[in-house]
């Protein structure tokens, strides 16, 4: 039996992660495992481990990395990271951790598997996020790793442009299309009374995350978002800030602002059904979240990108990029919610995959885990065409 150890962190990364540790549970010869930490386990987050309870997975193993109170936040957390991790990889080591993305925690797990010799698998590599230190997490992590599942061409390309063998960087797709593609979506007058939105009205989906690398302030994209709608007069459904440094404070401003404006509500989970369910009926999406990128552009809806925070991502022609500004906000809105821009999404192409991307994944583990797998990596060298 091969041991497949699944980390996740936040309610997103999880919701991504599911189809592929279901369709683990189901291949003969290996056993996912559940690793569970993060936001998951901090109850001013929503402490969305009830979540992963309520989808029927079994929780392996919880790792709270909340550091002391006097402690600063991210290297708190990523100093407990790599010592949790450490020590139950030692005492239950797996044969390969599966990771997604570019988050601190990931980072720390990632860590903690090299130290302890174990393979890597990393899904979402080869992506840029010029604004947060996600942005240099990421690309470490991508070295640290022995198997490569990037979420489009672009990115299996950069991936082997930072030294990886293109036999173990596969373009699997994005897992976020392939939810999509299975939900079933909840109506709109379902999710207006579950919310407290008004179903007679339309309405902007925002979540907001800190600019956590020499990027504008954490407040800055709240503040800016929060005026446009105030000036506009939109209906709005918040989502909460992740665990970056900046997030609490996001959250508190976003609340008062919902406390004080007519048809603003604030949710700081809605879970992933009723996420991309909300996602679909919106009017257009607004913020600074990836989600906003990639499962936008499989709904075909369109998308308000502010500030720097998702800067360099590849994105579809659904995304209006403008900066942390009031009136630049403002305006991208109103252009996202014209009938013009309609027109523009029902001609967009889908960059990010077909919706079968845990089936891809799954099957090339099983291949990998059929052999045993070398840590030793010879860096490639790109001297002339990347091969396909």
């Amino acid at each position: 039996m091969k041991i497949i150890d699944v980390v996740t962190g936040t309610r997103a990364e999880f919701g991504l992660l599911l189809p592929v540790i279901r369709k683990l549970g189901d291949e003969p010869g290996i056993q996912p495992r559940l690793i569970v930490t993060g936001s998951h386990l901090m109850p001013e987050l929503g402490e969305t481990v009830d979540e992963i309870e309520q989808a029927g997975t079994i929780i392996h193993a919880r790792l709270d990395i909340r550091p002391e109170e006097n402690e600063p936040w991210l290297s708190g957390c990523l100093t407990n990271a790599i010592r949790l991790f450490s020590q139950e990889f030692r005492d239950h080591p797996p044969d390969l951790v599966l990771l997604l993305g570019d988050r601190y925690e990931i980072f720390g797990a990632a860590t903690a598997a090299a130290i302890n010799d174990i393979p890597i698998a990393h899904i979402a590599g080869g992506e840029t996020t010029e604004g947060a230190k996600d942005e240099y997490f990421r690309h470490c992590i991508t070295k640290m790793a022995t198997l490569h599942f990037t979420a489009t061409e672009e990115y299996r390309r950069r991936v082997i442009q930072l030294g990886e063998h293109p036999e173990r960087v596969f373009n699997t797709g994005a897992l976020g299309v392939e939810n999509i593609r299975n939900m079933k979506p909840v109506n709109r007058q379902t999710l207006c009374r579950q919310t407290g939105l008004d179903a007679s009205r339309p309405f902007l989906l925002c979540t907001v995350h800190p600019e956590t690398l020499g990027g504008a302030e954490p407040l800055a994209v709240a503040d800016a978002l929060c005026g446009a709608i105030e000036q506009l007069g939109m209906d709005c459904l918040f989502t909460g800030a992740n665990s970056d440094e900046g997030g609490r404070e996001i959250n508190d401003a976003v609340q008062l602002f919902c406390s004080q404006s007519r048809g603003a509500v604030f949710h700081m989970n809605l879970g992933l059904e009723r996420y991309l369910s909300a996602m679909r009926l919106c009017a257009a999406v607004c913020g600074n979240s990836s989600s906003a990128i990639t499962e936008s552009a499989a709904l075909g809806v369109a998308a308000v990108n502010i500030g720097d925070r998702q800067r360099g991502r590849l994105m579809a022609e659904n995304v209006l990029n403008c900066t942390a500004d009031t009136d630049s906000v403002r305006q991208a809105i109103e252009r996202a919610t014209s009938p013009g821009f309609a027109d523009r999404l029902r001609r967009l192409e889908n960059p990010f995959g077909r919706g079968n991307t845990s089936e891809l994944i799954c099957l090339i583990l099983r291949q990998t885990l059929a052999n045993p797998v070398t840590l030793r990596k010879t860096f490639y060298d790109i001297h002339f065409e990347v091969p396909s």
